[in-house]
């Protein structure tokens, strides 16, 4: 059994213009996914695909493999990631690279552990799914407190149950999906649009190891969970 990892990392980020390169808590962004990835101690290699030669210097640097460039058309702001995934795996068959198990490891998620990796590997290769997402619980319930507006600015809650439910306790569990770990087959991401197109098993995780990096207070967070962690500037 063959498991690769990959970290899909592109150079233009509006959010926050360098992200994936930029220091947190003493180390690139980046190297924090590499450095998850190889603790796991399950990943026979780890693959970046990026657009960008600095973030491929970086990769290097931590113990990556970079053996491709991501072509433009798959790194824009508005491009699929899920055809970044089929462009990789492609990629690697095509030159003699054949494997078993795919894990997208997301460098926006620095607070993953080791175990979190082996624990979604461990789904997967238990079978009955096509895909393993992460989720986390929800800080907000559909029932309850998300709500849409009609056309004259009219609050409804987003999904209300029928026979209401009056106590928040009694609700079935919601969750915000995650970006820590996705796990698949080369077969099903050559074969299928999108990740919904299968059975898809998510893994739920605590909020505080779920943090995703899309802006600058987003950064501030990870700096401080990391400093609970023992983790410092190096």
């Amino acid at each position: 059994m063959k498991r690769y990892g990959f970290i899909f990392a592109r150079g233009g980020s509006k959010g926050v213009p360098g992200k994936n390169i930029r220091p947190l808590g003493g180390k690139p962004l980046i190297a924090h996914a590499i450095d998850i990835g190889r603790a796991s101690g399950l990943l026979d290699d780890i693959i970046v695909s990026t657009d960008s030669k600095e973030i491929a210097v970086v990769a290097r640097q931590y113990g990556a493999r970079t053996p491709f460039l991501r072509p433009a058309e798959l790194a824009q702001d508005n491009s699929p990631e899920w055809k970044a995934w089929q462009h990789a795996v492609s990629w690697l068959y095509e030159h003699g690279e054949p494997f078993d198990v795919f894990v997208s490891l997301p460098a926006t998620a620095p607070l993953r552990l080791p175990e979190d990796v082996a624990t979604c590997i461990k789904t997967f290769e238990e079978g009955n799914c096509d895909l393993v997402v992460t989720c986390s619980p929800a800080q907000r319930h559909p029932m309850f407190n998300i709500y849409r507006l009609d056309d004259e600015g009219y609050a409804h809650v987003y999904a209300p149950a029928n026979p209401p439910i009056i106590r928040r306790q009694d609700a079935p569990e919601a969750f915000d999906g995650t970006t820590m770990v996705y796990v698949s087959c080369p077969r099903y991401i050559l074969n299928n649009p999108g990740l919904w197109s299968g059975k898809v098993k998510a893994v739920p995780f605590p909020r505080e190891r779920a943090l995703d990096i899309d802006d600058e207070q987003d950064f501030m967070f990870a700096e401080i969970l990391l400093s609970k962690r023992g983790v410092h500037h190096a």
